[in-house]
């Protein structure tokens, strides 16, 4: 009798197909063993980490304030794991004196310096998640480091605190190391942390000098407040624009004998947004005597300013027939849109016609800026008269 073998190599090429099969037959029951295997497993770890987890959670208190031995978790990889992640995900939700316990906590068992030896030594995904993990640690200490990415993690924690207190740790670094990281990031961590004491940057921007005073004065400009007024004063004439905009925007609810003349010297900056700030700030004040000034901005060369400056005319609604003469005299196309935009945004047109139609003047006058108003071009240049052009020419040398 021939063996099996014999059987399949008389039967030719078939035995090559019949081979696959049984192939493929024993690849799948190998891959769906592997499957049952780690299912099996995972079901078992997850529910023993549930468990551990549950523990844990029983003595948390004790386990954060050390009366629990921290050898009792920190020697078992399992638990240690567990036990980061629990403090991590506290962070999330904890107060200023909780986050603040947290963090002694973790400093005081070594997972924050575990977690630094393991950024600057590991490779791979091992250590983007050894900076994940530190930067929710919110761990001022990180930003010394020598890595940039550490010092990014750390620097991105201690923003999301958004706590006055991770602003100081962030000044006080930066104060000592000078710009150590990219400006952006720096930036939206300060303007996160500032924004509930922003007389902190103060002392800093008054020290600072070159790149790094530029973005604390950038970040002093987002989060000023009208508190600061007087103490911006200084930088109405700082060489650096974004502080000339942070005083622009303290000043608009400043006492208005103070903030006026402030704000009408910023209003004539060479810089586009310093002039948007004190305009929106001299609207905020609806001083009369600010009028002139805002009918300056609607000639600027920026839309935004325009804008702004229309917006704070309309306020003055018991002279809206004056101003817009004004406007019409000063003879520019964009200024006049500008107005007569804010006009219709504020729901004014039938308040401004009834307005004009009750004004004493002439009727060509009054015809004049109707025609003005309802096609929203400016009326041609009216010839001057022959007396006008006499008195001139006997004025002349």
């Amino acid at each position: 009798m021939g063996s099996i073998f014999e059987k399949l190599w008389r039967l030719g090429p078939a035995a090559f197909v019949f081979k696959a099969i049984i192939a493929a037959i024993v690849a799948d029951g190998l891959l769906l063993a592997f499957i049952f295997i780690r299912r099996t497993y995972r079901k078992r770890f997850f529910a023993r980490r549930d468990k551990r987890v549950f523990e844990l959670r029983q003595e948390w208190d004790a386990l954060i304030t050390g009366r629990m031995s921290y050898d009792r978790w920190r020697k078992k990889a399992f638990d240690r794991r567990i036990v980061e992640a629990m403090a991590l995900d506290a962070f999330e939700a904890a107060g200023p004196e909780e986050s603040a316990r947290l963090l002694k906590f973790m400093r005081v068992s070594g997972l924050i310096e575990k977690r630094i030896f393991e950024a600057q030594h590991l490779k791979g995904w091992r250590r983007m998640r050894a900076l994940v993990a530190l930067g929710r640690t919110r761990a001022p200490e990180a930003l010394r480091d020598g890595h940039l990415e550490i010092r990014l993690a750390a620097l991105r924690g201690l923003g999301r605190t958004a706590c006055p207190q991770a602003a100081q740790e962030i000044l006080a670094w930066v104060g000592e190391s000078g710009l150590t990281v990219p400006a952006l990031p720096l930036q939206s961590a300060l303007i996160q942390c500032c924004a509930e004491r922003p007389q902190l940057l103060l002392p800093y921007v008054k020290q600072a000098e070159g790149p790094l005073r530029e973005i604390l004065g950038r970040v002093l400009g987002e989060v000023a407040t009208p508190a600061l007024g007087l103490e911006l004063l200084q930088f109405v004439g700082d060489e650096r624009e974004e502080l000339r905009a942070a005083a622009a925007r303290a000043m608009s609810h400043a006492d208005t004998g103070v903030a006026f003349d402030a704000l009408s010297e910023l209003a004539e900056d060479r810089t586009w947004f310093v002039r948007l700030r004190a305009i929106i700030g001299i609207g905020t004040l609806a001083d009369p005597r600010a009028i002139p000034t805002l009918l300056k901005g609607l000639t600027d060369s920026n839309r935004l300013v325009r804008l702004r400056a229309a917006e704070a005319l309309v306020q003055f609604r018991a002279v809206m027939v004056s101003i817009f003469q004004q406007v019409i005299h000063m003879r520019d196309r964009y200024g006049l849109h500008a107005y007569l935009t804010a006009i219709e945004n504020a729901a004014l047109r039938e308040k401004f016609e009834l307005q004009l139609q009750n004004s004493n003047m002439v009727e060509d006058e009054l015809q004049r800026l109707q025609a003005v108003l309802q096609t929203g071009s400016l009326p041609p240049e009216e010839p001057e008269s022959a007396e006008a052009v006499a008195t001139q020419q006997e004025s002349r040398p």
